[in-house]
């Protein structure tokens, strides 16, 4: 048994052996099982990573005496069954984003973590990048004054050869695919992270370039978002409008601009994902530009140079060990995934209806 005296069982050998393994064991968590449906693919990946037990159907895993928490890496079409599976058996979690296919579902699961007592929450690492949480420190600490308005643009693209790429579950609404619930989701929970609730919702999304290539060498065509454009107001009374490309011919990243009444902020992302040696830049009223602000040596305490996603996971990973000795759900919770779950399922209803969508509270 490892260090801290914690078992965790994977399922799902993709991000689940690139990200969730490496970061469990860094943290001197026992990676005492693996699942995945293809025996090959699980009996490689366990070898590999030192692994003893596999498993290609999760409820054994999920059985496993030798198993005290399962991080669900699969599908978001997968979810809830896998999760209701592993409360039932006493195991806390750790789920994947997005939480659910639906708002319904995401409740489901909320409610059995809840009657059971178990710690659950999701893996929504990017509130720990020391950008992220240097903003939401900054926020905190009143350096914007009252927050008025938050911009987010994403302009990013993906190489295009002479054929469409190939199809994968991303690409198919049936399997919890889209940009929406697989980038849009981090940036909803940080977005919530830095302001709190979302209290209405209107907007767009729409595929821009839906051609694939099936398995079959077939043109087919995707039913996912590939683009996106949404306002969100919060409870606190800041409006923000968040768009979102995967089709730029030129990548360009994101920019994200926090304007308050006293100050602006600005985290500049290059990448799909932040970058843990991203800046925070700053200015108050007059100045006349903004400058990078000193970062806590507190929100980097370490580095991890395998992975720009494993030290922020692996921070994650401590708070989900926290919330297991303690008895609680630290944030991101299964709460929190619930409240951006239903965010997304009005993102949904608006761009169908062309209304503005009212929230209830979580």
């Amino acid at each position: 048994m490892a260090g801290n005296g914690l078992r965790v069982g994977v399922i799902g050998v993709g991000f689940g052996t690139r990200v969730h393994v490496p970061a469990f064991q860094s943290e001197d968590w026992e990676v005492a099982a693996l699942c995945s449906r293809t025996q090959a693919n699980v009996a490689k990946a366990a070898e590999e990573h030192g692994i003893s037990h596999v498993f290609t159907d999760y409820r054994e895993l999920i059985s496993s005496p030798d198993v005290d928490a399962v991080a669900v890496v699969t599908p978001p079409v997968s979810h809830e069954e896998i999760t209701l599976a592993a409360l039932a058996a006493g195991k806390h979690v750790l789920c994947e984003k997005p939480m659910a296919m639906s708002g319904g579902e995401a409740v489901s699961m909320w409610n059995a973590a809840n009657q059971r007592g178990l710690t659950a929450m999701i893996a929504h690492e990017f509130r720990f990048t020391p950008q992220r949480a240097h903003v939401k420190m900054l926020i905190d600490e009143g350096y914007l004054g009252e927050v008025e308005t938050v911009s987010v643009t994403a302009s990013l693209g993906h190489a295009r050869g002479a054929s469409p790429g190939a199809l994968r579950w991303q690409s198919e609404a049936a399997m919890g695919g889209g940009q929406l619930a697989g980038i849009g989701s981090h940036y909803i929970d940080s977005l919530r992270y830095w302001l709190g609730d979302v209290v209405s919702v209107s907007g767009t999304l729409g595929c821009l370039n839906p051609e694939r290539t099936g398995a079959s060498g077939a043109i087919v065509v995707a039913d996912t978002d590939d683009s996106f454009s949404v306002r969100l107001q919060f409870a606190r009374g800041t409006e923000c409008t968040f768009s979102y490309t995967s089709n730029a011919p030129v990548s360009l990243g994101v920019s994200t601009h926090i304007h308050g009444n006293e100050a602006t902020l600005s985290a500049p992302q290059a990448g799909l994902n932040p970058d843990p040696e991203s800046v925070v830049l700053g200015g108050k009223k007059g100045d006349q530009e903004l400058r990078a602000i000193p970062l806590p040596e507190a929100l980097a305490p370490f580095k991890d140079a395998r992975d720009g996603r494993l030290m922020p996971f692996r921070l994650l990973i401590r708070e989900f060990e926290r919330g297991i000795r303690e008895g609680t759900s630290p944030g991101p919770s299964f709460a929190d995934g619930v409240a951006c779950q239903q965010i997304m399922d009005a993102m949904h209803e608006s761009s169908r209806t062309g209304a503005t969508i009212e929230l209830g509270q979580v």
